[in-house]
């Protein structure tokens, strides 16, 4: 917001923001971003897509959908985006959207997939943002509990 505050004021001329792909949202890879999440969703390719269409539903001004990122092509889906910070309220208003969606996406996979850091990161977020946006926080299981519940079904059938 502060560069678009500074074009808006003549300071400087336009600015073009950008990433090509980063570990939170934007990166689908077994091999590298994704592979500290354990729930098995780290070989789908879903958030980096998710994370392009969002970005491009709000407003960015160039996204893309790209593979390989540094682990070989094949091995990764990447989304990324550009931005024309050309001064504007309405720029302001994509960057406030667009960043969070962009970077919150990654938080959200991790929370789903239990991570504890993420959850606590997710719980701040829907305590503390003034948005709109909320991110669903899962509900923890207790593994012994249905460890027994599934020894009692199969065993009462045999």
């Amino acid at each position: 917001l502060k560069f678009n505050e500074m074009v808006r004021n003549g300071e400087v001329g336009p600015i073009m923001l950008g990433r090509d792909h980063h570990d939170p949202g934007g990166t689908d890879s077994p091999f590298r971003e994704t592979a500290n999440i354990k729930d098995g969703s780290n070989v789908t390719a879903d958030m980096a897509t998710h994370c392009f269409a969002g970005n491009a539903a709000r407003g960015m001004s160039m996204v893309s959908l790209h593979n390989g990122g540094g682990t070989g092509i094949g091995k990764a889906i990447n989304g990324g985006y550009g931005m024309v910070l050309d001064g504007s309220r309405r720029t302001d208003q994509i960057i406030r959207s667009s960043v969070l969606w962009d970077v919150m996406g990654g938080v959200a996979r991790r929370n789903w997939a239990r991570n504890a850091n993420a959850m606590d990161v997710a719980m701040a977020y829907n305590r503390d943002n003034d948005n709109g946006d909320q991110i669903t926080i899962p509900y923890l299981t207790d593994d012994t509990k249905i460890s027994e519940s599934l020894d009692r079904l199969f065993n009462d059938r045999s």
